[in-house]
């Protein structure tokens, strides 16, 4: 170590001036602010080789906390790189959870743990929280194990024991029952010698509350603190930390509070934005160099993250190339804005692009399937990142196993998935009498089923569940011959009980589930019959990730924290969609801020290319939507940002945009921007002051009416009247059933009613 001389080292080559300031500042608290692609694991890296190289710490007086596994091993492995053998013994640079781990360890006893504890993982938690619900005497289908365990999840992220819970909060579940439940679940845990992964900071607390010596031990023995991303944080992490730096205080927080976008799992942005005041006196160093996106890019993201109020500010710059302008175009619907993009990937590709330097990032998991089934149809190989395809999500298959077994009842592989999902109390011994009783007779489970049932074989409440559940297939059986499949497919998943167990269902990815079963079945639409749309899935499914590494990358815009790649695609950039309603509704301005950052995050994952597209239509909960584009659009500077507005056809109002209906991959012309108070006199829904607000001033989503499809009226009279026939280019020929001004009523022949102006619409 003695060898290393700082003055010249090597590893501080290469630093610009504010990434080695950051460095440097060994002694007392530092907050580095690291933007988008300024280099804050180099920072950190660095700074710990730095640390350790100047003799001012040896590897096991350092405390570095990651939030993943893998961040772990590539920094022990970058610091081994810049300083050698000397830095790669690092037994305190680890997760959250890792680290708190070791420390339980060594203190089991205190918490009333043994050392050997177990660490239950998700399957073992709701297993016990279902035990203790039944002790108490609840009803699980009322109040279900999943919803319990989000509940106690989000208290021990806030750093809460059970007797620290607020009445009002503990009352809230079960009738009241919440906190006893809570009482009781940790009462099992420790008769079991275990512990789950909230437990591993909770406990922390605990333990150094309790026994001020051992927290002043490690406060002695943790010289210097290092954590990265602090601005994803919770409240029992930064508790944890805060005790921790009580000691030499030369804790150093690297993260960015434009980029905290955990809002919905525990993560506080507050924590990084009170650093200051919690370490008076701190250094602050900010890095916004980019060395990731061109110029315009990184103008745009600023410009839009400066409209937050709740941020410590700093602008991203960049001494690259201005590059290309970033892109917004228009699309009819959500149907051809999937084209429009499979189209400009595929020129994409023509040009040499590598299909692995381009993603497609959206708001929520259901936008997904309409572009994975364009990239199916033009042979386009795809990942889905963080998550299954579409089709693979499980919630998924469970509804194409129900249409399986309708189609075709000797599917014995879609019968067993379901036949107890939801739950019938049909478990592994009513299936293994089926199937002797079909191998006995060579026939497929649901006849096996249909012939058992009229035995003694069975058990009176079995007997009764598979009764009702082969009835059922018979009847959805026959619907399939007289209605409509997308409308079977509804009936079939609210009749078994399975939208109902989702609804019931209290986990945060619930309402997640419920809006992808929407979308399959709506996505039934544009097949002739069910036949056709299985055989559809079935291609699909099997257009297997085997066809190489260069894929285009989709995934969720929260997935892509972290990527990057030289072609951008960010579809469904309108209110409603993004910035996301439920957010806004949820936690108002709160809400809306960490949506602007989601999209800052969003931005900021495109190297050379960042390309957003709106849809002026678009399917929500099942009912067709006249939408605006996001706000967060007419939040981005001109200088950085072509218009290519809707397509031409899309006439409801002026536009602050240019026309142009030039797709995206064509070049763009000089961007034409007309202001947000031109659209508000001529009544376009593009302005800022034209967006829907709801009482409070909170933002509201796209205007709906049940069953229609509202379009703006510009209030000029029409030439239509009830009773005529008419025809539209998408729903087809119809009869005006009403007419309020431009806007008609009309009952199409195939579509059902809508609301449309009558500049869509022509006589026929």
């Amino acid at each position: 170590m003695a060898s290393l001389r700082p003055g010249s080292a090597s590893y501080l080559e290469g630093l610009n001036p504010e990434q080695r300031r950051a460095v440097e500042a060994t002694e007392g608290p530092v907050l580095v602010l690291a933007g988008a692609g300024t280099g804050k694991t180099r920072v950190l890296t660095t700074r710990i080789a730095h640390l350790i190289a100047t003799g001012r710490a040896r590897p096991y007086d350092i405390l570095s906390v990651t939030f993943t596994n893998k961040a772990a091993r590539e920094m022990k492995h970058r610091i081994g790189a810049l300083i050698g053998p000397a830095g790669e013994g690092m037994p305190w640079l680890g997760t959250f959870h890792a680290i708190g781990t070791k420390i339980l360890r060594r203190h089991a006893e205190l918490v009333g743990l043994k050392s050997d504890f177990t660490i239950l993982g998700m399957d073992d938690q709701l297993r016990l929280m279902k035990q203790v619900i039944a002790d108490q005497g609840i009803d699980e289908k009322r109040w279900p194990a999943r919803a319990l365990s989000h509940a106690i999840d989000g208290w021990k992220n806030r750093g809460l024991s059970p007797e620290q819970v607020p009445p009002g909060e503990a009352g809230a579940f079960a009738f009241g029952k919440g906190g006893a439940l809570y009482t009781a679940y940790q009462a099992r845990l420790a008769t079991l010698n275990a512990v789950d992964f909230g437990d591993l900071l909770l406990l922390c607390l605990k333990l150094w509350r309790e026994n001020p010596d051992i927290l002043q031990n490690y406060q002695s023995r943790f010289r210097y603190i290092l954590v990265d991303e602090y601005q994803d944080t919770n409240v029992a992490q930064y508790l944890w930390l805060r005790l921790l730096a009580q000691g030499h205080r030369n804790v150093a927080c690297v993260g960015d509070d434009d980029q905290s976008i955990y809002g919905w799992r525990g993560a506080e942005v507050d924590n990084i934005l009170r650093f200051e005041h919690d370490f008076p006196g701190a250094t602050v160093v900010r890095l916004e160099r980019n060395y990731r996106s061109t110029g315009h890019i990184l103008a745009a993201a600023s410009g839009l993250i400066a409209k937050n109020e709740g941020r410590l500010g700093k602008t991203l710059r960049t001494e690259d190339v201005e590059g290309e302008r970033v892109t917004v175009t228009g699309a009819w619907d959500s149907e051809e804005e999937a084209r429009l993009l499979g189209e400009a990937i595929e020129r994409l590709q023509s040009d040499k692009h590598p299909l692995s330097e381009i993603a497609v990032l959206v708001r929520i998991s259901a936008q997904m399937r309409e572009i994975e089934d364009r990239f199916v149809q033009l042979g386009l190989p795809y990942r889905v990142i963080g998550g299954p395809r579409f089709y693979e999500r499980a919630e998924i298959r469970d509804a194409l196993a129900y249409l399986r077994v309708t189609a075709n009842p000797a599917d014995d592989l879609a019968f067993e998935r379901i036949f107890n999902t939801p739950k019938r109390g049909l478990g592994d011994a009513t299936l293994q009498a089926l199937h002797a009783h079909a191998r006995a007779r060579k026939v497929p489970l649901v006849v096996a089923a249909r012939g058992l049932v009229e035995t003694d074989e069975l058990k009176p409440r079995a007997r009764s569940s598979v009764r009702a559940l082969v009835e059922s297939f018979s009847r959805w059986a026959r619907l399939v011959e007289t209605q409509p499949h997308p409308e079977v497919a509804q009936t079939i998943l609210e009749e078994s009980g399975y939208t109902e167990m989702w609804q019931k269902d209290r986990s945060a990815d619930a309402a997640g589930r419920l809006e992808n079963l929407k979308e399959f079945v709506r996505s039934m639409e544009e097949f002739p019959d069910l036949a056709a749309f299985l055989e559809h899935v079935s291609l699909v499914m099997e257009a297997s990730e085997a066809e190489g590494a260069d894929r285009v990358s989709l995934m969720t815009l929260h997935a892509a924290k972290g990527l990057e790649f030289d072609t951008v695609f960010l579809p469904g950039w309108e209110d409603g969609l993004f910035p996301n309603q439920r957010a806004l509704d949820e936690s108002g301005r709160a809400g809306l801020e960490e949506e602007r950052r989601l999209a800052h995050v969003g931005l900021t994952r495109a190297r050379k290319r960042a390309k957003l597209s709106f849809a002026v239509n678009r399917r929500i909960h099942g009912l067709w939507s006249s939408t605006i584009p996001s706000r967060f659009i007419d939040e981005l500077p001109e200088a950085c940002v072509d218009v290519i507005d809707a397509p031409a056809h899309y006439s409801a109002g002026a536009s602050r945009f240019d026309r142009n209906p030039a797709p995206f991959g064509s070049s763009y012309g000089t961007p034409g921007w007309q202001r947000a108070q031109a659209n508000s006199a001529n009544g376009s829904g593009f302005g800022k002051d034209a967006y829907n607000r709801s009482p409070g001033g909170r933002a509201g989503g796209p205007r709906q009416i049940e069953g229609e499809l509202l379009a703006k009226s510009t209030g000029s009279p029409s030439a239509f009247h009830g009773g005529m026939r008419v025809f539209h280019t998408k729903f087809g020929p119809g009869t005006v059933a009403g007419v309020d001004g431009n806007k008609l009523t009309v009952d199409f022949d195939k579509a059902g009613r809508k609301m449309v102006l009558d500049s869509f619409i022509q006589p026929g």
